[in-house]
């Protein structure tokens, strides 16, 4: 047909005005398309990233282990949902980070715009600032809470979520800890910076973490064959999350 037969610089017109959703459909169209389609670091992907993508992401390092213009936009899509945090988070003009408001005797949390029910998924998650007394990394149902009086670990505290606290390096699920994690003699504390990878395998239904690309171990299993969303909890004022997924883990 006439349509595969265009050639890119008017297919880079054309997808270019389309929207990310009507591009996985032009995928389906013809091999043509979908080759093109399929170059993650073409013009199409670059003029959708910068449309949508915060300068700001664009030009620091914040998305340095996502190296395509495709990845970039899959993390946007991915990162902290602003209407699904604590009312004393709000999330920074580059649309990875959060920030927690200097407020006295709550636990704040957020969690990422999409869940997860098929599949292996694995994001980053770093802190930018102080940890104070709890500092959850893990994941969420949509029914468990993003806000709590005192300073407790709110990520891990109910039946809805189960977390890691980088403070005193113990898991915590149903408000009950689960023991240390990793499992290591002198588990080294978490400093900040540190990008931590968080990787979700819904058809075992396990929950792990790698640091400094050292895999930690399997920290949760048998979790539940509901939607599980990206998910932190924090108790210092101005402190800063961030979070970028990357996709499948590159194991397989």
């Amino acid at each position: 047909m006439a349509a595969a037969r265009l050639p890119h610089h008017v297919l880079e017109v054309v997808f270019s005005y389309l929207d990310i959703s009507d591009l996985r459909n032009c995928s389906l169209v013809c091999k043509n398309w979908y080759r093109y389609l399929n170059d993650e670091n073409n013009d199409v992907w670059r003029l959708h990233c910068v449309r949508k993508l915060a300068e700001e992401a664009l030009k620091s390092d914040i998305l340095s282990n996502v190296p395509t213009y495709k990845a970039k936009l899959r993390a946007f899509y991915h990162a902290w949902n602003p209407n699904d945090c604590s009312k004393n988070i709000y999330i920074k003009s580059n649309g990875f980070t959060i920030h927690r408001n200097p407020v006295a005797q709550s636990t704040d949390g957020a969690r990422g715009k999409i869940g997860f029910k098929a599949g292996r998924h694995c994001w980053e998650v770093w802190w930018e600032g102080p940890l104070g007394t709890v500092a959850m990394i893990g994941l969420a149902t949509e029914n468990s809470s993003v806000q709590c009086q005192g300073y407790t670990p709110l990520i891990g505290g109910d039946s809805e979520s189960w977390g890691w606290n980088l403070v005193d390096n113990h898991l915590i699920h149903n408000g009950d800890s689960q023991g240390n994690y990793p499992l290591l003699n002198n588990a080294p504390k978490y400093q900040v910076g540190e990008r931590i990878r968080v990787i979700l395998d819904c058809e075992d239904n396990t929950l792990a973490f790698e640091k400094n690309y050292e895999f930690l171990g399997v920290a949760f299993r048998g979790l539940p064959d509901t939607q599980l969303y990206p998910a932190v909890s924090a108790v210092y004022g101005n402190t800063e999350i961030s979070m970028v997924y990357l996709g499948p883990p590159l194991d397989g």
